[in-house]
């Protein structure tokens, strides 16, 4: 264990430069065109981890994306950690606003700005080079597996699959994942649970081609206009989602439960100030850590029809858009939730026009318990190099292959997240702290003795 620092400060350059080596790579999944990156970047793992130790590493392909597999197996008898990380990242966009190139990494005020250097570029490579560093210093308490896939941020088509189809070589103790985040950075925090996700679009379609506004407004529906009223009509004046059937399979955290979520630090003002924002919003009687944690949620992540370019034209759309999330809480089932708002959303669509709604991806709700031998050994690795016990935690965020992994593979996983929330993930000038990435590795070699020794 004393080996830890010293490696780390004798080898940090080139951990980065490594790092900066897989973040140049633009593997955005959710873009076709992407699709030769996705292999480079899955390429670029498995030389990652074949340098690292590992006894083999190989890409194996799916109907999508490659999954990227490697191991060590230093004794079978011995506890064995299935490490799970992504190679691929969200698009861009808007990219005037990003203050560099988002695939050229560059540090600025101790913190790695690009696309992927914290989800999860970063946090995946922490167990990349932690792993060397245990192989390198001889001291790998037990075996270990990786699983890095290239499709999660559109929702994992595929690794269930590809789970079932290589159950056998995927048989671990646990899974050890860093793609969460903690309270802050003097806050640390593990997170225990996570919200589902069920994701749809929609189109609303009004006469057959774009018209003149002054010609045939107030005489033909407007579908941009009827497509607001129809979103506006998801909440109640208590900010509760309308559709029937939501709240069903809701179960409702115990009073304790909650007394314990309000321990975890959390300053009202400074949130509001960090997003410039006068208020907060969310369903009342619940606070701001509970909407996001604790409770299910439905949001417009985009909307669009008509013209929208510069100056003006008035034009009456023919079509609007909109993309919608709903984040799910534990007992709630994305595919049923996903068809009772379809079944919702066409009931309530006047008769001028026509709704299509369109189901994409979604994800089960997870939870976490505390009273493991794993979730000790990742509480006290992070006590040791923080200095402070963690916080257990509830993510208002989402990981829908997490539940899948308990039910194909029957494993457990901790979520060993080292981001913070102003790592601006998913949005322009994401970051990650020099800080933290560095305390990741430094706390992932204690999670692997603290949990062996557990086992012995």
């Amino acid at each position: 264990m004393d080996n830890i620092k010293a490696y780390i400060e004798e080898n940090k350059e080139r951990f980065l430069d490594e790092l900066f080596g897989l973040l140049r790579i633009p593997s955005i999944s959710s873009i076709s065109e992407h699709k030769p990156d996705m292999v480079k970047a899955a390429e670029y793992w498995r030389d990652t981890l074949l340098k690292a130790g590992a006894d083999k590493a190989e890409v194996m392909p799916t109907p999508g994306n490659p999954v990227v597999y490697g191991e060590k197996i230093t004794d079978p008898k011995l506890p064995t950690v299935l490490v799970y990380a992504h190679y691929d990242v969200m698009p861009v966009d808007p990219i005037e606003l990003w203050k560099s190139n988002p695939f050229e990494p560059e540090i600025r005020d101790g913190k790695i700005y690009c696309r992927g250097a914290d989800d999860d570029k970063g946090q995946g490579f922490m167990h990349a080079k932690a792993f060397e560093l245990m192989v390198k210093t001889n001291s790998l308490p037990c075996n270990v597996k990786f699983m890095i896939e290239g499709e999660e941020e559109i929702g994992s088509p595929n690794l269930g699959k590809w789970c079932q189809e290589n159950k056998e070589m995927l048989k671990a103790d646990i899974i050890l994942v860093s793609d969460t985040s903690m309270i802050g950075k003097d806050v640390p925090s593990i997170t225990t649970g996570l919200r589902g996700l069920a994701y749809v679009e929609v189109e609303v379609t009004g006469p057959n081609k774009d018209l003149h506004s002054g010609l045939f407004g107030g005489a033909v529906a407007n579908p941009a206009n009827i497509l607001a009223k129809m979103i506006a009509s998801l909440h109640d004046e208590n900010n509760r989602v309308t559709i029937p059937g939501f709240y069903d399979d809701v179960l409702e955290v115990a009073p304790e439960e909650r007394a314990e979520m309000a321990r975890a630090p959390f300053d009202l003002e400074e949130y509001k100030k960090s997003l410039d924002i006068d208020d907060v919003h969310g369903e009342a009687g619940y606070t701001t850590m509970e909407r996001t944690g604790i409770r299910p949620t439905l949001d417009v992540n985009g909307i669009w029809g008509g013209y929208i370019g510069e100056g003006a034209k008035t034009v009456l759309p023919s079509k609007a858009y909109a993309k919608i999330s709903m984040r799910l809480v534990p007992n709630q089932d994305h595919e049923k939730i996903a068809q009772l708002f379809k079944k919702h959303f066409e009931s309530i669509a006047p008769k001028s026009v026509k709704v299509n709604v369109t189901i994409h991806h979604g994800g089960q709700g997870y939870v976490a318990p505390t009273n493991t031998p794993a979730y000790q050994a990742a509480s006290k690795a992070v006590e040791d190099v923080f200095g402070i016990k963690p916080v257990p935690f509830r993510s208002g965020g989402s990981i829908p292959i997490i539940s899948t992994f308990e039910q194909v593979l029957g494993i457990k996983s901790i979520l060993l997240g080292f981001g913070l929330e102003s790592d601006a993930i998913h949005s322009p000038n994401e970051n990650y702290p020099l800080e933290q990435f560095f305390r990741g590795i430094e706390t992932i070699p204690r999670f692997y003795k603290y949990f062996s020794d557990s086992k012995k």
